[in-house]
C-alpha cells in the first residue's frame, strides 16, 4: 500500500526515481540536500517506493502532540539537540542491535545554510562498522534516489571527497541554503 501511495505522490508531483535500492542491510543514510520541509515527504515517498524501512532522526519538538505518534510511525526517532547525549554511541548501538536498518541523518543538521556538515553521520557509521549510503533529492531535475554504499575508512578527507563528488550536481529546493559538502574536521 505504501508503495502505491508513493508512486501516486511522485507521479502527481512530477518526480522520478534514479538509482538502485541500497544493497546493505544496515547502514547510515545521508539525507541531502536538506533545504525544505518538503524533503521529508519526498524522502518517505522514495523510501516507500524502494520498500525501505527507514529510521530518521528529528528534533524532539516535532514529536510532541498532536503529531508525535504519526512521526514515530513514519520512522522518526526523537533526539535532543540542546545537549550532548553520546549521540554517536546511542545511534551506533541502535544500528548494531538491528537486523536491518537505514538510519537517515540530515548531515547538514538543519534546513538553513551551514558552512559545513555535522560529522555525526560519519562517526556513527564508523562506530557501528556500517557503510554510508548517500540519498538525494535533486529539485532541479525532480529526481530522487540513492547512491552507492561508501565504507568509511577513517580517512575523512578521502571519504568526504567521494561524498562531495556524489553531491556535486544535486540541487536542493533552495540551493542557496545548501552549504559546502565538508566536515569541520577537514577545515
Amino acid at each position: 500500500m505504501k508503495q502505491l501511495i508513493a508512486r501516486a505522490f511522485l507521479m502527481l508531483t512530477g518526480w522520478k526515481a534514479e538509482g538502485r535500492r541500497p544493497d546493505p542491510k544496515r547502514y547510515v543514510l545521508i539525507a541531502a540536500p536538506h533545504t525544505s520541509n518538503w524533503d521529508l515527504p519526498y524522502l518517505l515517498a522514495f523510501a516507500w517506493l524502494y520498500r525501505l524501512q527507514i529510521s530518521w532522526m528529528g528534533k524532539e519538538q516535532i514529536f510532541r502532540a498532536p503529531f508525535g505518534g504519526i512521526m514515530r510511525w513514519l520512522g522518526g526517532v526523537p533526539v535532543k539537540r540542546d545537549k550532548r547525549h553520546d549521540m554517536v554511541e546511542q545511534m551506533a548501538s541502535v544500528i548494531e542491535d538491528a537486523k536491518a536498518i537505514a538510519l537517515v541523518i540530515p548531515a547538514e543538521g538543519t534546513r538553513g545554510y551551514v558552512p559545513h556538515w555535522k560529522s555525526g553521520f560519519y562517526h556513527i557509521a564508523r562506530t557501528a562498522n556500517v557503510p554510508i549510503v548517500p540519498s538525494f533529492l535533486d529539485y532541479s531535475r525532480r529526481v530522487g534516489g540513492f547512491g552507492p554504499a561508501i565504507v568509511p575508512t577513517g580517512d575523512i578527507s578521502t571519504d568526504m571527497e567521494e561524498i562531495r563528488n556524489f553531491y556535486a550536481d544535486k540541487k536542493g529546493k533552495f540551493p542557496e541554503l545548501f552549504g559546502e559538502v565538508r566536515l569541520k574536521e577537514e577545515m
